[in-house]
């Protein structure tokens, strides 16, 4: 199994390689950079006629390169990396890009999620790629065949067995499969001169080795290995560290696409090299020809999101494994509804705008349910928070009969009056002091629509997630409590978001 403080940093030098493509990094670099990366082919994948782009990326407890090349002494001492060594594939990230030019989303899909692996049943979708891997590879052996062989065949069948199992869960047709091990994270990081990260709170944790104050901080290669790995002490743990990662990845991103970085000869250079000796792709994913298509999506339409989860407190149907339950049809509407193209408003889509949400009621969580809603729907994630602590002032409060609003700098606006239509028919405001771009949700406890107690509509994660938790389990015991639906950002912004 791959060891718990690693399955993070893959996953993040991976999926920043990727954004790197998506926004255009470096175009001049790139026929050359294709010509270094490590191709592999027999996967079976698609052709994005679905209506996206799909790339699984998948990252590995390696202690070899892209070319299985061994790592040295020195890497493995700054990785901090053990002695085991795993196929297991923890980190799991689908980056879903339509094709019609709207925003693209990575969302990640927890290691413990527990769902039906071809040919292997129910089974925690870390264990996809390793036990089809094993199973394949002792079958050979067993049949005479070279061991270097039956290993290679092994972990071809292993990837196709989790290609396959990812489409089962998602609905999404994978084109494009990305794989890398430990030696990326660090390698892109340094390159960059390091990333900057927020925390609320300082850290002290010694599983990990996470020593670091409160307040932004930018972090090197070493630093941010424990920064992404840190699940203990967490509220949420490996789905809070989920968290963790994103902001990272988001950072990255907004890092890479700085003047800084894209002016600068010396970290092209190093970003080429962390490239190729880091990532595996599949033959037919013509890179030069992908980023061509894609070089005008920016670095803030990336969305980061995590899978809708009903709880990660659930247990195995042998009751012998904790595991994160999913309802495989939510996450199917997920999943479809990133494909739903953006609605033209005064020429401007919903990714134009940005959305606040102040919760001045009674009700916890309410402002970051209806703040992940609003994300769903494709504007962009601004603040969330309680009135008392938005730094709202009193000419935006509700009028006095303390009901739910939409505020926009016109009341007329087009796409002020479509999210109020959403989030259950709220009227809309006008606000002169907000910028023609920047909406705000004021809710009370009135608040009845997609994201409240009351809502049954099925628009809320959270409600769902709910919903699902207050039936009897199979055994006819209670369900574990629901989870809350994570919270979702683009890579844009001034600066990193803070986190736990």
């Amino acid at each position: 199994m791959l060891l718990p403080r690693y399955w993070g940093r893959a996953l993040i030098a991976l999926v920043s390689v990727v954004i790197l493509l998506l926004t255009g990094y470096a175009w001049h670099s790139v026929t050359t950079l294709e010509s270094r990366v490590t191709k592999l082919g027999g996967l079976g994948l698609g052709s994005g006629k679905d209506g996206a782009v799909d790339i699984l990326l998948v990252g590995t407890d390696s202690r070899t390169d892209a070319n299985g090349n061994p790592l040295s002494a020195s890497e493995l001492a700054k990785m901090h990396a053990g002695d085991d060594v795993s196929t297991n594939t923890d980190t799991i990230v689908l980056v879903r890009i339509p094709t019609d030019g709207s925003s693209a989303t990575a969302i990640s899909i927890p290691r413990d999620t527990y769902v039906d692996v071809p040919g292997l049943g129910k089974s925690k979708i870390n264990g996809a790629f390793g036990a089809t891997k094993e199973l394949k590879r002792e079958a050979l052996v067993n049949a005479g065949d070279d061991p270097a062989d039956a290993e290679k065949q092994g972990v071809q069948a292993g990837r196709k067995a989790l290609v396959d199992t990812v489409e089962q869960l998602t609905g999404a047709q994978i084109d494009h499969y990305a794989e890398i091990g430990l030696v990326g994270f660090v390698l892109l990081t340094d390159a960059v001169g390091g990333v900057d990260v927020c925390l609320k709170a300082p850290v002290n944790e010694p599983y990990s080795g996470a020593h670091f104050p409160a307040g932004e901080q930018t972090l090197d290669g070493d630093e941010a290995l424990s920064f992404v790995r840190q699940r203990h002490g967490l509220p949420r743990g490996d789905l809070d560290r989920i968290v963790r990662q994103q902001v990272f990845m988001a950072s990255l991103a907004h890092k890479v696409l700085s003047a800084g970085t894209l002016s600068n000869p010396s970290k092209l250079s190093n970003l080429e090299k962390a490239v190729s000796r880091s990532i595996v792709i599949d033959d037919d994913w013509d890179v030069v020809r992908f980023v061509e298509q894609l070089k005008d999506l920016t670095g803030g339409k990336i969305r980061f999101a995590t899978i809708p989860v009903i709880t990660d407190q659930g247990w195995s149907d042998d009751g012998q494994q904790s595991v994160v339950k999913v309802d495989p049809d939510q996450v199917r509407a997920f999943t479809s509804s990133l494909l739903t193209p953006s609605r033209k408003k005064n020429g401007r889509t919903n990714s134009d705008y940005t959305v606040n949400v102040v919760n001045a009621g009674s009700v916890e969580g309410l402002a970051s349910n209806v703040s992940n809603i609003v994300t769903l729907k494709g504007f962009g994630k601004g603040t969330a928070g309680n009135a008392d602590s938005s730094g709202a002032s009193s000419s935006q409060s509700p009028d006095e009969d303390s009901q739910s609003a939409v505020y926009a700098h016109d009341s007329g606006d087009a796409a002020a009056r479509a999210l109020a239509k959403d989030l259950g028919g709220l009227p809309v405001r006008a606000d002169s002091s907000l910028p023609e771009t920047t909406l705000r949700v004021m809710l009370t406890d009135s608040y009845t629509g997609p994201g409240s107690l009351a809502d049954d509509s099925g628009d809320s994660q959270a409600a769902a997630a709910a919903a699902s938790a207050s039936a009897p389990s199979s055994d006819g015991s209670a369900s574990a409590a629901p989870t809350p639906a994570p919270p979702q950002f683009t890579a844009g912004g001034s600066g990193p978001q803070c986190v736990n």
